[in-house]
């Protein structure tokens, strides 16, 4: 193994914990406006992490990933929802599963704006700078890892979002056998994380990313 940068760990872990409050907050609100407030009742609507972090997903496994070089993926606490309080549950359900991710690429649109300006205004001078290389590196790991979070999210696989944007979708006797398949969900992506699978399906997303900023 590598000599183990603890400082953009740090950083790392410190977007990844942001980018999550923006999603699961996201959830809690679109919940909210669709007719479940139970997300506010808890206090899910904020971007204070202290109220998502889970010990599991959001610190242990996040920065096991870091040290390891696995791509930095983790969780926070799902928002709950009571699909009794919706007025369409399984069409609901979409839009409040689909606005994590969309939730991610607004917040690393933002950051690809402003890696985008940093570069166009200092060109590769930024990098050696004491107080712009940290903030250059924050918005360049926000861009990523906001980015990875939306499409990592969107994979058909329970328990991620895009499993229930394609719930929402199949017909009464599809739905059934998906939720058979859910208990089993959590395994699959083990595997495709610690097999590279993961890895494979992301790199695609830098290359595109690092293309839009001319690196």
């Amino acid at each position: 193994m590598g000599q183990v940068d603890f400082g953009q760990i740090l950083i790392s872990l410190a977007v990844l914990l942001f980018s999550l409050s923006i999603h699961e907050s996201a959830h809690a609100w679109a919940a909210d406006r669709l007719g479940d407030s139970t997300g506010r009742y808890l206090g899910r609507v904020s971007l204070n992490p202290l109220v998502h972090i889970d010990l599991i997903g959001t610190v242990l496994f996040p920065l096991l990933q870091a040290i390891t070089g696995i791509p930095l993926i983790g969780w926070a606490k799902p928002v709950p929802v009571n699909p009794n309080n919706l007025n369409d549950p399984k069409r609901d359900q979409i839009f409040i599963a689909a606005a994590g991710p969309a939730s991610n690429v607004i917040a690393g649109v933002v950051f690809l704006v402003i890696v985008r300006v940093m570069i166009g205004a200092g060109g590769m001078q930024l990098f050696p700078h004491p107080i712009l290389t940290p903030m250059f590196e924050l918005c360049r790991i926000g861009m990523l890892v906001n980015f990875f979070l939306a499409v990592f999210n969107l994979i058909p696989i329970p328990p991620l979002d895009g499993s229930w944007i394609l719930y929402g979708f199949l017909p009464p006797n599809l739905s059934h056998v998906f939720d058979q398949f859910r208990p089993y969900g959590f395994l699959v992506l083990l595997a495709l994380m610690y097999s590279g699978a993961l890895s494979v399906m992301l790199a695609p997303v830098t290359v595109f990313l690092y293309s839009l900023l001319g690196l």
